[in-house]
């Protein structure tokens, strides 16, 4: 029998909806629209033009690009050819989207015009990139000189060759910080993306009446595959904007009739606090998404407050899992306030003892999963795969209580990862690049309650003897090196750090003594 057959590929995934709804809008962003059957058709062009260009099965093509529709026609023609995309944060520093570059291996990296300047930076770190691609942009810009361009690309009258493409073929390379102070490339493949898929029709009530607002970054797994990426699988409208800020948002549900909308707790905060917010503008709001870090319990009351109409859901998970785990929905919201909720449909998960037996009600342990929305694993890097499987379960590193109904409540980060405004922070990587100031004895990174970023990063820093530093300076060092993310909201100095009689840095401590300092 033929593989192709019963095969079930992202781009097999576009084609079947622009077979079911061909005239539907499919795509809304700046001055371009297309309806499934233009998008389809598109995406095989360029899929066409990549292969002219020498793009291949396997071959990993980066991504450093702020969401456009051409971010959204290269993700799909990638998956069509079954070459492996590798989507790059942004906000990066040129030598930190160099260490991907490196890492996977990218001979092409996609770029649109404003970030220009840093991909070509970065592609001249010592990486193996040789052609770049320009997308468009929300807003029009120009192209850049010297690299191919959409529009031409999109324009390939060669029939797409054949290629022979498995569900079981890798679909992405996704970097995340993780807990070490290097990325790690997480390997997903086309059937844990759909799988994944599945389980937010199903438990997130993605459906084919939605019209969806897609502002947060499409390099982030959360926004790609939790809502973009179903919203094709399930035939709805997606509106794609690059600008997260309140009044785009509010003026974008407001134009558009947005029925459906996810950010972190820091974009539902700003949009709250906006003088432009005015629940009668966005009435056609009626399903609101948030994930990425926990919404304070306040927050969420406040929000029901003030948009009753709109019910609300928790989604939990990580890259590894791609991305959907757990699940809390609209009518427990505030019955069960910060909860995680339970796992979604095709995911199990438990929350265990260092033996893998299940803790009981009240109890913290680590929160463990089996599904097939799971990675491969590491992408170079069979040791912390092995770790990231021990015992055939995968660790997520979280630490959590579960209740009597299996709703499951995290309480702390087992490797001390901080999320602020919804991005993943390494402390490690950030006392690392500290400890590169000369005056510098012993530092430690948090995360502190933040109003704003819910967690701020938080540099807790012991001096050598006889030399001086400023919280100025700190800031601004590492400003230079790294992503405004990363780099410390707060500077505290400290005559000693706490540790036990092991000498294990105690950060549960630093937590307790700082978290109600102004």
């Amino acid at each position: 029998m033929n593989s192709s057959i019963r095969r079930q590929t992202l781009g097999d995934v576009l084609r079947r909806t622009a077979l079911r709804v061909p005239g539907k809008t499919a795509i809304i962003c700046g001055e371009t629209q297309w309806t499934f059957a233009e998008f389809d058709a598109i995406v095989s062009r360029l899929a066409a033009g990549l292969s002219q260009m020498g793009v291949v099965h396997g071959e990993r093509v980066a991504v450093l690009a702020r969401n456009s529709h051409g971010f959204a026609a290269l993700r799909f023609a990638l998956a069509r050819l079954g070459a492996v995309l590798v989507p790059i944060n942004f906000m990066l520093k040129a030598e930190e989207v160099a260490y991907i570059l490196r890492h996977a291996g990218a001979r092409m990296l996609a770029t649109d015009s404003a970030l220009a300047e840093v991909a070509r930076a970065a592609a001249a770190l010592q990486t193996e990139v040789r052609e770049f691609i320009w997308l468009p942009s929300e807003d029009p810009s120009e192209a850049v000189p010297g690299m191919h361009r959409f529009d031409a690309l999109a324009a390939c009258q060669e029939s797409l060759p054949t290629a022979t493409l498995a569900s079981t073929d890798l679909l992405q390379i996704v970097y995340t910080s993780g807990t070490e102070s290097s990325p790690k490339g997480v390997m997903l493949t086309h059937d844990a993306v759909l799988w994944q898929y599945v389980s937010c029709v199903v438990d997130a009530d993605i459906a084919a009446q939605d019209l969806t607002l897609h502002a947060l970054p499409l390099y982030h797994c959360a926004q790609l595959d939790v809502f973009f990426g179903p919203a094709i699988f399930i035939g709805s409208t997606s509106v794609i904007t690059s600008k997260p800020v309140p009044d785009n948002l509010l003026a974008m549900i407001e134009k558009f009739k947005v029925t459906s909308f996810f950010a972190p707790p820091t974009v539902w905060i700003a949009l709250l606090r906006s003088p432009a917010f005015d629940a009668n503008r966005i009435a056609s709001l009626v399903k609101g998404y948030y994930g990425a870090s926990i919404m304070p319990v306040e927050v969420l009351r406040e929000l029901a407050a003030r948009l009753p109409k709109v019910r609300l859901w928790n989604l939990y998970g990580q890259t590894e899992i791609a991305p959907l785990a757990t699940m809390l929905g609209p009518d427990d919201q505030l019955r069960k306030p910060g909860s995680c909720g339970r796992a979604v449909l095709n995911v199990e998960t438990r929350v265990v003892d260092d033996q893998l037996h299940d803790v009981r009600p009240g109890e913290v342990g680590e929160i463990v999963h089996r599904s097939p929305h799971l990675m491969l694993g590491y992408f170079h890097d069979d040791e912390r795969t092995r770790a990231a499987f021990e015992g055939d379960w995968f660790h997520s590193g979280d630490l959590a209580t579960i209740d009597d109904e299996g709703f499951i409540t995290v309480v702390d980060r087992m490797k001390d990862m901080i999320k602020s405004g919804g991005e993943n922070v390494a402390s490690r990587e950030v006392e690392e690049m500290i400890y590169r100031l000369p005056q510098v004895s012993e530092v430690a990174v948090i995360g502190l309650a933040d109003p704003r970023w819910v967690e701020a990063v938080t540099a807790v820093i012991v001096l050598k003897a006889g030399h001086s530093l400023s919280e100025t300076e700190v800031m601004a060092h590492c400003s230079m090196h790294m992503a405004n993310f990363k780099s410390p909201k707060r500077v505290v100095f400290a005559e000693s750090l706490p540790k036990n009689p092991s000498g294990k840095l105690l950060k549960r401590e630093l937590r307790k003594s700082y978290g109600n300092a102004s």
